[in-house]
């Protein structure tokens, strides 16, 4: 029987630095594990942030989601909480957490699915590099 369900996706960047380092550990073995990452004096990242959003057509609408409503969403979410900030010093959610961008995904998936109905599937990639992305759930 088939169904209506379509994807839809929302893109959006911002930009970050971080450092990624184990307080508990030397600087010489941070250097060892995270080599360039664990500068003391950060670096940072233009980050790409693509969006999943899976769901049945409304059948008077036809949307999946107001995409209007999914922007508003991810520039509350993500965009003017990380843009333009330390997410080591400047953000709560990774205090304790290392900011890999393995890290962020997870935390930004979380973001994203709280404000999201569950009648909808999610999935997130995060964009560190050109050649660098990951992806949550996988």
């Amino acid at each position: 029987m088939p169904t209506n369900r379509v994807a839809v996706f929302r893109k959006i960047t911002f930009n970050a630095a971080h450092r990624l380092y184990y307080k508990n550990w030397s600087e010489e073995k941070n250097r060892e594990v995270f080599g360039l990452c664990a500068n003391e004096n950060y670096h940072g990242h233009n980050y790409r942030l693509d969006v999943r959003v899976v769901g049945d057509t409304d059948p008077i609408t036809g949307y999946v989601i107001n995409l209007d409503e999914l922007k508003k969403i991810m520039q509350e979410e993500v965009h003017h909480r990380f843009d333009h900030h330390n997410l080591n010093l400047d953000c709560p959610e990774f205090k304790d957490l290392n900011p890999t961008g393995e890290n962020i995904v997870v935390v930004i998936y979380n973001l994203l699915r709280h404000r999201l109905d569950k009648k909808y599937d999610l999935q997130v990639r995060l964009w560190e590099t050109e050649r660098n992305y990951f992806e949550y759930p996988a």
